[in-house]
């Protein structure tokens, strides 16, 4: 396996580290930001209309991890993209040197067979 494969492979590892790591971080978030509005219902001191202060908490708080997640995406793209540039660079490089060679190889094989027939 070529090394920028490996780096590849590298990369989705990381990616989807921290996909995860953000999805298990919101959830946790989301819980503990809940904590507060559960004790004021229990104790009946959260009216209804409060209740959509929760929601829209709940909303941004999953908007921010959303905003993570795609942010993590676009950069995982990006290294993606940079890896096949490079990829693409190397290939260049080496049909470039083929192409460069083929005129010597060809002299040195007219050398060959000009001192064979001698």
């Amino acid at each position: 396996m070529k090394a920028v494969q490996r780096l590849e492979l590298l990369k989705d590892f990381v990616q989807e580290a921290v996909d995860r790591g953000a999805t298990s971080v919101e959830q946790i978030h989301q819980y503990i930001a809940a904590l507060p509005f559960e004790a004021l219902e229990k104790s009946g001191l959260l009216e209804d209309d409060k209740l959509k202060l929760r929601e829209k908490q709940r909303r941004s708080i999953g908007m921010v991890y959303d905003a993570i997640r795609r942010i993590n995406r676009e950069i995982g793209q990006l290294i993606s993209d940079q890896f096949e540039n490079l990829e693409d660079t190397q290939h260049v490089s080496e049909v470039l040197s083929e192409k460069a060679a083929a005129p010597k190889k060809a002299a040195a094989k007219k050398r060959r067979a000009t001192r064979t027939k001698s």
